[in-house]
């Protein structure tokens, strides 16, 4: 697949992951569109998700994003990304089938490594065995999220508490009917220094003073975990549910989306992969004007450029995975906020030209096409827009010459 061994441990995953998916995934894509639209519910949690994560645990393809051996797979970033392209490939089953689904994956990551003792007694053991989820609360709606300082989320200490205000939206997984705590990110000392003004809380979903205003809608989807806006007004924080420490929040906040940002671009991948084979098999069905739709010039070139580019990404993806684990994510920044950019965009192509060769269909809920184009769209902005990245990018690169 690549250029980067992977470990015989992590081919076994790969086989049974693709096993998994085939025997047992797929087939339950038809299912889950049936019992949501039973349902009635955007946010119900039909009963074929729970048989689907039941399956997974008995084959042992559960939180294996996780790199400690103590809470999950014990696997290397290089090792797990090529199981987070798989998963792509239904990415609103997949992931949370095997406990490897966003934000909980990073939350997760957070209570191993700043949590307390009882943070990860209540939260982190429960989230790992996935019979809660959790939600993380940092953008909001009055500012540029995109800069992380800007946010005005108020965390003023009252004797042995803290006191939040504000509002916060695109809480992802917020209206997951399993959602239990959320890691919310505000301003404690806005006359600190620039990074040291904000931290991260604990706060359950049903503390006093939460209230969960609405869910957004992306594209006109309602995702079944939910995009919220939430309002905190006088919601106390005990001091012991402030994670690392009062001013560590940016800190946590880039330790927790180094890792995140390979899983949402690998799992891009595996949503252009999918793409690319409906193109390639509705282009062989279908004829126009006397000749297969395969045989036309220009559908040969979105299929050849399709594949180039797939393994353009997937070869940068994997060589940013292998330098967070030989170098660090602090060396690997560039190549983090790269695939960042190229993952997304070039996806999104793929998906776009296969909802063109699909004609009127692509543009509906019977192939998952319009959702991916939705989600990778989306992907554009979370973990940082496109522009934050190539910022990030140029000023790497122009030190070089500064230094010089």
């Amino acid at each position: 697949m690549s250029l980067f061994e992977l470990s015989e441990r992590a081919q076994k995953y790969q086989a049974e992951l693709l096993d998994f998916m085939d025997t047992h995934v797929y087939p339950a894509e038809a299912v889950y569109e049936e019992q949501m639209r039973a349902a009635g519910d955007p946010h119900f949690q039909p009963p074929v998700i729970e048989e689907l994560k039941a399956e997974a645990r008995r084959r042992g393809l559960w939180n294996l994003f996780h790199p400690d051996p103590k809470w999950g797979a014990g696997l290397t970033n290089l090792e797990y990304a090529p199981l987070a392209e798989i998963m792509g490939r239904s990415a609103h089953l997949a992931p949370e089938a095997t406990n490897c689904a966003a934000p909980d994956t990073g939350n997760m990551e957070v209570f191993t490594l700043f949590g307390t003792e009882e943070h990860q007694e209540k939260y982190l053991k429960p989230l790992l065995d996935g019979t809660i989820r959790s939600a993380f609360a940092m953008t909001e709606p009055a500012v540029a999220s995109s800069d992380a300082t800007n946010i005005e989320l108020r965390m003023e200490r009252q004797g042995d508490h803290y006191v939040l205000n504000g509002r916060k939206w695109f809480a992802s997984n917020a209206l997951h009917a399993h959602c239990t705590v959320m890691i919310v990110m505000g301003k404690t000392d806005p006359t600190a220094e620039r990074h040291r003004q904000q931290s991260m809380m604990v706060v359950p979903i049903d503390a006093p003073g939460v209230t969960v205003l609405r869910g957004l809608p992306v594209f006109g989807y309602q995702d079944r975990e939910g995009h919220a806006e939430i309002t905190f007004e006088n919601v106390r924080v005990p001091l012991a549910d402030v994670l690392k420490g009062e001013g560590e929040g940016f800190a946590i906040s880039q330790a927790r989306l180094g890792p995140g940002r390979i899983h949402h671009c690998m799992r891009a991948i595996g949503m252009a992969e999918r793409a690319l084979g409906l193109m390639c098999r509705r282009a062989l069905s279908r004829t126009t004007f006397g000749k297969p739709v395969a045989d036309r010039g220009n559908i040969q070139d979105w299929i050849a450029e399709a594949r180039i580019e797939i393994e353009q990404i997937r070869l940068l993806t994997l060589k940013a995975a292998w330098m967070m684990d030989t170098v660090g994510n602090k060396a690997a920044r560039t190549e983090i906020a790269a695939i960042k950019v190229a993952a997304p965009n070039v996806a999104l192509k793929i998906v776009d030209r296969a909802i063109q060769v699909f004609g009127a269909a692509g543009v509906t809920d019977d192939f998952p096409l319009a959702s991916a184009y939705a989600h990778l769209r989306t992907l554009r902005i979370a973990d940082g827009p496109d522009e934050v990245h190539k910022a990030a990018i140029a000023k790497q690169e122009l030190a070089k010459y500064r230094q010089a």
